[in-house]
């Protein structure tokens, strides 16, 4: 019987994104990684997890290579078998053999001060190539991991339900998108903190309160969404082209590992200008200016709800983000404020984490026959 496992999360050591701890290897090292349902390897970083060959990690012939974002940062590592478990020790859960690359290559802001990245969507992102030799001996460059024979294999949630020890569902309830200051160590700030449950979600009812949206996933690579519309306040909806850039199945897509609502410049350019002028001033201060602004000018409670209309799996939902989730208040500073709108690739729009902090939100990946599904419910504050 799959069980459910509820890991606390944190977004102190990423800056926003979420980590979780997991432990590692023969000595059950533990390692903060960032959850990030837009890719799906489960990397750590090689400075800070050393293979142990004589205690039980089992090294491979594989080897992976991604990039992420913009493609400015990312990393090459060897792939190996060991063991990896999950949660605390009443409810952990183990796997033997999870597919586990470590790191020896990678660009300087890759990790952060997090330890790796658990990957939690779909197998075909899960690339990985054959080598000639040992790939933690050998440790090629990711030039030459790209020429290998290219082929997949199975990301850790995946490989959890293969063995029916959890569903491949995962679940988050997150409160904020920037690290909070203000109440001494952001570490043990309530507002930093959050909830990750693998294999279940809506037994969580202590989470989240009403009934759930279901939107329709287009394909089982990312969280692939279609954003049919953006509506500023009550204003007139801004209709958003149903393809996306090319290599993408959709407009849009469900991340937790974007702190930001990540948007095509020509969509931001029609968002902003649907606000008023002297709060367009702000919001272009502080996307398009990288800079903060003073929370005590906001007046945030003049401020518009942003609602995002997807394709649901039985007609169109719709789902708020309220200005106090897109705009971050105390954000790293007391009294500085931060718009969590980025402009990202034309005709893309990366729904990251101001759009999960107003819901509990179910990444579903066994229902529709596989290809998944998203549920929102409003988050308990």
């Amino acid at each position: 019987m799959p069980k459910t496992v509820r890991i606390p999360i944190t977004n102190v050591y990423m800056g926003g994104d979420y980590t979780g701890r997991i432990l590692v290897g023969p000595h059950n090292q533990g390692m903060n990684v960032i959850l990030d349902t837009g890719s799906s390897a489960l990397a750590l970083d090689g400075s800070k997890y050393r293979p142990d060959i004589a205690a039980g990690d089992k090294t491979t012939r594989l080897a992976q290579t991604d990039r992420y974002g913009d493609g400015s940062v990312g990393w090459t590592g060897a792939v190996l078998s060991t063991k990896v478990s999950v949660g605390s020790e009443a409810g952990q859960v183990t796997l033997s053999t999870a597919n586990v690359a470590v790191a020896y290559e990678e660009t300087p802001d890759m990790f952060d001060s997090a330890d790796g990245i658990l990957g939690l969507a779909y197998a075909p992102l899960d690339d990985a190539y054959r080598m000639p030799h040992d790939t933690w001996t050998h440790k090629y460059s990711g030039i030459e991991v790209s020429h290998g024979e290219r082929g997949e294999i199975q990301p850790y949630l995946t490989q959890l339900s293969g063995e029916d020890i959890v569903s491949d569902i995962v679940s988050f309830y997150t409160k904020r998108s920037f690290i909070h200051a203000g109440h001494g160590d952001p570490v043990n700030d309530p507002l930093n903190q959050g909830w990750m449950i693998l294999g279940g979600g809506e037994e969580a009812t202590d989470l989240y309160t009403g009934a759930f949206q279901t939107a329709k996933v287009l394909a089982d690579a990312w969280y692939n969404t279609n954003l049919k519309a953006v509506i500023v306040g009550d204003a007139s909806p801004i209709a958003v082209p149903s393809h996306g850039p090319n290599g993408m199945p959709s407009n849009s897509i469900v991340d937790s590992g974007t702190n930001s609502l990540n948007i095509g410049p020509h969509l931001l350019k029609a968002i902003v200008a649907k606000f008023t002028p002297t709060q367009q001033a702000f919001l272009n201060a502080s996307i398009f200016g990288q800079s903060y602004v003073s929370a005590s000018q906001l007046n945030l409670g003049a401020w518009p709800d942003i609602t995002f209309v997807l394709q649901g799996d039985t007609g169109d939902i719709r789902l708020r983000v309220a200005a106090s989730d897109y705009w971050q208040i105390n954000a790293e500073k007391v009294g500085e404020a931060a718009a969590a709108l980025t402009p990202g690739e034309e005709g893309l729009a990366i729904l990251g984490l101001p759009l999960m902090n107003g819901y509990f939100t179910i990444f579903d990946g066994e229902a529709d026959g596989g290809r998944g599904v998203i549920k929102f419910a409003s988050s308990k504050r």
